[in-house]
């Protein structure tokens, strides 16, 4: 179902006009208090004034290593390279993302409901919530690519039917994340601005999406608007392993790619509220598979 269906409400129309738009988001952000969560009131309105949040050593270095090394066995088991889940990089064969880790490896599964993780989730969003998108990324020394500016929630609005700003991503490093290893570059404030996009989504634009995305990214001018015309920076988030990266869903981000000799990798967790669950698409011909956007949406479950 297209953004051009009368019979509901698309709050964020993108991908619909041959001129891009820089919209204000019409709902909040930190929906829930210092009762609710982990959270202190100033994380809160740190997330809720930047976006995101880096949460230093929220895993020891025994965990880190444990959850890094089933990555690697993962990475390297060819029944799983083989598997439609697993996305090489565009001009290699090196694995840049394995999809859907908390449904297919019990490991990651229960990473996926770890309380560290899964309560500021529910803090943060104010409702229970359930993982909308996992997966295990790999950015390989020397090779691994990067990704442009974008906002996942111009995506998961689009092609997923996510109807509102109620999601946010975790991702917990594995990796020390250095200036020069492609680590997540984001543009704090920009979460307020919703930027649209142009151009129509191709029919299983997912295949071709998940190693360069071109539809669907933000224009130069937007980008110029949005961090130099509105006085914003862009920052590097490098540290340890171990931190934990909260960013809301329509943060404004990117990666460079890794022209140094140390690898980044890190498990990315999406969470959604059971009170956003998605719809049908707003901006493309079909959904994308179960294993990159989820339909079922049974709650984490509460440590």
């Amino acid at each position: 179902m297209a953004s051009t269906d009368t019979l509901r409400q698309d709050r964020y129309p993108t991908r619909v006009s041959d001129r891009p738009e820089l919209r204000e988001r019409l709902e909040p952000v930190a929906r829930g208090g210092v009762s609710d969560g982990p959270l202190d009131q100033a994380q809160l309105d740190a997330f809720d004034r930047d976006g995101y949040l880096l949460v230093p050593d929220v895993f020891t270095g025994v965990e880190v290593a444990a959850i890094r090394s089933r990555l690697d066995e993962l990475a390297a088991n060819p029944t799983v390279r083989a598997d439609a889940r697993t996305i090489t990089e565009l001009e290699s064969d090196e694995v840049r993302s394995i999809f859907e880790v908390h449904r297919s490896d019990p490991e990651f599964a229960r990473l996926s409901a770890e309380p560290r993780v899964a309560d500021v989730a529910r803090q943060l969003l104010g409702s229970d919530v359930y993982v909308h998108q996992s997966r295990i990324n790999v950015k390989p020394g020397f090779v691994g690519k990067g990704f442009w500016w974008h906002s996942d929630f111009e995506t998961w609005h689009a092609e997923d039917g996510m109807p509102g700003m109620r999601c946010l991503s975790a991702s917990i490093t594995l990796t020390d994340n250095y200036p020069h290893n492609g680590p997540l570059m984001v543009v704090p404030g920009s979460h307020r601005t919703f930027v649209t996009t142009v151009g129509r989504t191709p029919a299983d634009h997912y295949k071709a999406s998940l190693k360069k995305q071109q539809v669907g990214t933000p224009d130069h001018d937007s980008l110029q608007e949005l961090i130099v015309g509105q006085d914003r920076e862009i920052r590097q988030l490098t540290g340890a392993a171990g931190s934990v990266v909260f960013f809301d869903c329509n943060l404004m981000h990117a990666s460079a790619e890794n022209q140094s000799p140390f690898p980044r990798s890190n498990v990315f967790l999406v969470y959604n509220s059971v009170d956003n669950a998605v719809e049908e698409p707003f901006a493309a011909p079909t959904r994308r598979p179960e294993f990159v956007a989820a339909t079922e949406w049974t709650p984490v479950p509460r440590g």
